[in-house]
């Protein structure tokens, strides 16, 4: 034999151990890291947990107010256009709003009449409607119920004139 065809067989010869050994070495890291993907910690589960989307809000829409403002002139054609969405807690709350609606309309119109044409004009005194508002639909609207909790007021309309 040739010392040529000793060199090609040597080369042969450790070729394929090298080569088993790195395949050997791939499928291991390729199951371990399989076997660490189905096998996640449980904070990986409460992760997946706090991921979700919160539930769908509870809106209830009113129809929209129209009220002659308070003004230290005592002009006649300073009026309030406003209409709003209450952002509630549950669906509860909304179907007591919704069966006491007279009642809750009277009490927001009250409300509204007694506002300040000036006030109203400027963003904090918009923001201090919003404040009365959730005050004065708080308490129980029937007693024994439980008080309504309004999260948010949110204006679809507002035209000061």
């Amino acid at each position: 034999m040739s010392d040529n065809a000793k060199a090609k067989g040597r080369k042969r010869s450790i070729l394929i151990p090298v080569l088993l050994i790195v395949t050997l070495a791939a499928c291991s890291v390729a199951g371990y890291a399989v076997w660490r993907m189905m096998n996640k910690p449980e904070g990986g589960q409460a992760e997946a947990a706090k991921g979700q989307p919160p539930a769908a809000p509870v809106f209830f829409a009113l129809d929209t107010f129209t009220v002659n403002l308070v003004n230290p002139d005592n002009n006649p054609d300073r009026v309030l256009y406003v209409g709003f969405t209450l952002r509630m807690p549950d669906e509860d709350t909304r179907r007591r709003m919704a069966e006491y609606l007279p009642e809750v309309r009277s009490r927001l119109l009250l409300l509204l009449s007694r506002q300040n044409a000036a006030a109203l004009a400027t963003e904090q005194g918009k923001q201090d409607l919003v404040g009365q508002i959730k005050q004065v639909l708080a308490p129980p609207l029937v007693k024994g119920q439980p008080p309504q909790v309004v999260n948010d007021v949110l204006f679809t309309a507002f035209i000061l004139r």
